[in-house]
C-alpha cells in the first residue's frame, strides 16, 4: 500500500470528490496542508487577504454552479474563528462548503498553546460536522464522511480541524482506490404527490412558491414544466430568483416585507392554495403568519424533515429532494393533463400579469445627487440576461430585488438568512472564479463594501473581472430607516469632510482612491445621464485589464426604500408610484392603467 502523509492524503480526496479551486491563507499549522497542495497539483489556490474573505470565496464558488464544493482553508485559532461566518451564511442558506483549519500539536492541545483554539466545538452549530482529527489514519476517513455529508439530505458546511503533527504523520493509503460515498436524499412517493396535486387542482386560484432548494437541488427546469404543464403561477422566494425568468407568463413576482413586489403581494393575497417546494417560509418572506396564511391551504416540500411545521402547520408535508418530488409532480401533471383532468387556470394567471402591469414602483428620477431607483433602471439597460448579480444586505439589496430583473437560476447569488456586511466582494470573487467568462456584477452600499474592502486586492493578483455597482449615500441606509421607529438617526451616518479629497463634500471615504490603490479600476458617477456611459466602460475596462471594476454612484443621503414592519398587506411605499409607462421604462411589463 502506498504511504504519504496525511495532509497529502487528504489533498488527493479533495480532487477526487471533484475539487480544482481551494481559496485560503497559510500560516505555520496549516503548512504541511499546503506543501502537499503544491506538491500533488491540480487544485488552484486563491490567496485572500482575510480568512473570513476565504470563506465567502468559497460560498460564492459553491453558490455558482450546480455541483460546486468550495473549499476554504485557514491557520489555527483566529483563522478558524474568523471563518465562523462564512461557515454560518453557508449552513442558513444550505450552501456546502468544507472549511480545513491547521490546529497546534494533538500533544498541547490542553495547555493553552498559541493559536489553540476548540475550534471543533466553536463551529459546532454553524456546521453539520465539525470535528478535530486526533489520529491520521482517519484522515481519510473524516474528508470522505465530510463530502457525503455535504451532498446528503440538506446541503451545508462541514469544519476539519488538523493538528499539524497529525498533518505530518505517514500513512497507508492509495488514492486509486478511493471512492466517494453514494448520497442519500429523501424522495417523495407517487401517494404523496398525487395527493398534493388533487389538492391543487381542488383549488381556484394556487401558486408556487419556488424556494432556493429547487436551485440546490438543480431542478428548475422541471419547476418550469410543472408550472407550465398545470398553468400555475409562480413565486419565486429570494434564494428562489431565476428558476424561471422574470419575464415569463406565470411569474407572479416576489413576495415579503422587504425583497417584494407590489404586484407580487397582491397576488400571494389572491390566492387560497400555496405549494412551496425548496423553501422555508423565512420571516421575511411571510411576514406575520395569521396575514399569510389566512384562507389558503399549504402544500410544503422540503428535505429536511424537521423543516416541515417549523414555521407553521402545512395542511401536508412531503419530506423530499425538490428534484425527486419534481420528477413525479411533472409525470402526474402530465398523465392527468393527457385525460383532460387539470383545471384551466389561463384567467386566473392572466390576472396575475394584469397586476404586474399596473402595480410597479417609478424609478425614472432626474434627481441630482442620485436617486438610488435611478441606478437599477440603468442596471437593466446595460446588463442583459445572462448577468449574475451578487449581494447582501442593506437597502441597496431590497430596492436591488425590487427593481432589477433576473432570468436564470444562479443568477442572483444573495446571501439570505445570515446577510454579513462584508461578504459581496469575496462572495463575488468566489462566483467569478466559478465562471470566468460569465458577466458578473455586484451591488453594495457603501458600508457593505467597506466591510472586507481589501479582497478587491485578491481580484488585482489573480485577475478576477466582475463589475462592482457601489450605491453611495454615506448612511447606514437600512438600520438609519429602522430607527424611523425609535424616532433617532443615532450612529448611523458616516459622513465626514476628507481632508484629501475636499470634492467629495461630507461623502468621506474617496472610494476611487481606494480602489485604485488596491490595483483595480474606479468610475464615479454623479449624474443621471452619466450611469449608463459609465456602466458600458466598466464592461470594457474589465474585460481589458482582467480586474473588478467599481462604479460609484452618489445617491442622496436618504432614501426610504418600499418595505413594511408587520405584514405584506400594508407595505409602506415612500416613494412616488408609476402612475406612466415613463416612469418605469425598465419595468418587466410596459405599465398600463389601473
Amino acid at each position: 500500500m502506498p504511504r504519504m502523509t496525511a495532509a497529502r492524503a487528504a489533498v488527493e480526496i479533495l480532487k477526487r470528490e471533484g475539487v480544482s479551486n481551494a481559496f485560503g491563507v497559510p500560516g505555520a499549522a496549516i503548512n504541511p496542508f499546503y506543501a502537499a497542495l503544491k506538491a500533488s497539483g491540480g487544485v488552484n489556490h486563491t490567496l485572500a487577504r482575510h480568512v473570513e474573505g476565504a470563506s465567502h470565496m468559497a460560498e460564492g464558488y459553491t453558490r455558482a454552479k450546480a455541483g460546486n464544493i468550495g473549499v476554504c482553508i485557514g491557520t489555527s485559532g483566529p483563522a478558524g474563528t474568523d471563518m465562523i461566518t462564512g461557515l454560518y451564511s453557508a449552513i442558513a442558506d444550505s450552501i456546502p462548503i468544507l472549511c480545513i483549519t491547521g490546529q497546534a500539536p494533538t500533544a498541547v492541545l490542553h495547555k493553552e498553546d498559541f493559536q489553540a483554539v476548540d475550534i471543533s466545538s466553536i463551529a459546532k452549530p454553524v456546521t453539520k460536522a465539525a470535528t478535530t482529527v486526533l489520529e491520521a489514519a482517519q484522515v481519510p476517513g473524516v474528508f470522505q464522511q465530510a463530502f457525503h455529508l455535504m451532498r446528503t439530505g440538506r446541503p451545508g458546511p462541514v469544519l476539519i480541524d488538523l493538528p499539524i503533527d497529525v498533518q505530518l504523520t505517514e500513512i497507508e493509503f492509495d488514492p486509486e482506490l478511493y471512492e466517494p460515498i453514494p448520497v442519500h436524499k429523501p424522495a417523495a412517493s407517487r401517494k404523496q404527490i398525487e395527493r398534493a396535486v388533487q389538492m391543487l387542482n381542488a383549488s381556484e386560484r394556487p401558486v408556487l412558491v419556488a424556494g432556493g432548494g429547487i436551485i440546490n437541488a438543480d431542478a428548475s427546469e422541471l419547476l418550469v414544466e410543472f408550472a407550465e404543464l398545470t398553468g400555475v403561477p409562480v413565486i419565486p422566494t429570494l434564494m428562489g430568483w431565476g428558476i424561471l425568468p422574470d419575464d415569463h407568463e406565470l411569474n407572479a413576482g416576489m413576495v415579503g416585507l422587504q425583497t417584494s413586489h407590489r404586484y407580487g403581494n397582491a397576488n400571494f393575497l389572491e390566492s387560497d392554495f400555496v405549494l412551496g417546494i425548496g423553501n422555508r417560509w423565512a420571516n421575511r418572506h411571510t411576514g406575520k403568519l395569521d396575514v399569510y396564511t389566512q384562507g389558503r391551504t399549504f402544500v410544503h416540500v422540503d428535505i429536511e424533515p424537521t423543516q416541515i411545521g417549523k414555521i407553521f402547520a402545512p395542511d401536508l408535508g412531503i419530506a423530499s429532494d425538490a428534484k425527486a418530488a419534481l420528477t413525479l409532480f411533472v409525470e402526474v401533471a402530465r398523465e392527468l393533463k393527457a385525460a383532460g383532468e387539470l383545471k384551466d387556470r389561463s384567467a386566473w394567471a392572466a390576472s396575475t400579469q394584469e397586476r404586474k402591469a399596473t402595480l410597479q414602483r417609478k424609478t425614472h428620477f432626474d434627481n441630482v445627487p442620485l436617486k438610488p431607483q435611478r441606478v437599477y433602471e440603468e442596471m437593466n439597460r446595460a446588463f442583459g440576461p445572462e448577468t449574475r448579480y451578487v449581494t447582501t444586505i442593506g437597502l441597496s439589496q431590497i430596492a436591488g430585488a425590487q427593481m432589477l430583473h433576473v432570468y436564470k437560476p444562479r443568477h442572483w447569488i444573495n446571501c439570505g438568512q445570515a446577510g454579513p456586511l462584508g461578504w459581496t466582494i469575496p462572495a463575488t470573487l468566489g462566483v467569478a472564479t466559478a465562471d470566468p467568462e460569465g458577466t458578473v456584477v455586484a451591488l453594495s452600499g457603501d458600508y457593505d463594501f467597506q466591510f472586507m474592502l481589501e479582497e478587491l486586492a485578491v481580484g488585482a493578483q489573480h485577475r478576477i473581472p466582475y463589475v462592482h455597482v457601489l450605491v453611495n449615500n454615506s448612511y447606514l441606509g437600512l438600520i438609519r430607516q429602522a430607527q424611523r421607529n425609535f424616532d433617532i438617526d443615532f450612529q448611523v451616518n458616516l459622513e465626514f469632510e476628507n481632508l484629501n479629497s475636499p470634492e467629495l463634500g461630507v461623502y468621506g471615504v474617496d472610494h476611487v482612491k481606494v480602489v485604485e490603490g488596491l490595483g483595480c479600476k474606479a468610475i464615479r458617477v454623479t449624474e443621471p445621464d452619466q450611469l449608463l456611459p459609465a456602466f458600458e466602460e466598466a464592461k470594457k475596462l474589465a474585460a481589458e485589464f482582467r480586474v473588478p471594476v467599481v462604479v460609484e454612484a452618489i445617491l442622496e443621503r436618504v432614501t426610504n426604500i418600499a418595505m413594511s414592519g408587520t405584514d405584506i398587506a400594508s407595505v409602506n411605499e415612500f416613494e412616488d408610484l408609476a402612475t406612466d409607462p415613463s416612469h418605469a421604462p425598465t419595468a418587466i411589463r410596459p405599465l398600463t392603467a389601473s
